[in-house]
């Protein structure tokens, strides 16, 4: 049996409506806490990166993460576990962006996989000067 399935967790099935995942890693031993276990901060930091990228994107230029709003670890990440992070907009403001992440686990050696964490991001349009910009048009096409 392995660390998951004595965990009690299920295998559910990744999602395919979104595109391929955002970021692709695998969880290391330098990323544990002191139980042995992938340290939370690391998911979330993963996760920043992520939803700072879709972010980057769909502003065309540097964000800022504000807020991160109702985050929560469904499961825990192992050594060695494959993590892929999917992110998504949600919401489109004058100078802010919501977006959406969830963090998925795959075992090294099972095509098992199932979601570990999720939570909204909300970032700000900066510009040169640091300050809020407006977002600019969507660019029709993308």
């Amino acid at each position: 049996m392995t660390e998951a399935q004595s965990a009690g967790d299920r295998a559910e099935a990744q999602p395919t409506d979104r595109g391929p995942p955002v970021i692709r890693t695998i969880a290391m031993p330098a990323d544990t806490n002191p139980a042995g276990d992938i340290f939370g901060g690391w998911l979330m930091a993963q996760m920043d990166l992520a939803a700072g990228n879709v972010a980057a994107r769909r502003s065309r230029g540097r964000c800022a993460t504000v807020a991160v709003d109702a985050i929560t670890f469904h499961h825990p990440v192992f050594v060695g576990d494959e993590v892929s992070l999917y992110a998504w907009l949600v919401q489109v403001g004058r100078s802010s962006l919501r977006i959406q992440v969830e963090v998925w686990r795959r075992e090294r050696a099972s095509e098992a996989t199932m979601k570990v964490t999720e939570a909204t991001f909300t970032f700000v349009a900066i510009g040169d000067d640091r300050r809020p910009r407006a977002v600019p048009p969507e660019v029709v096409g993308r």
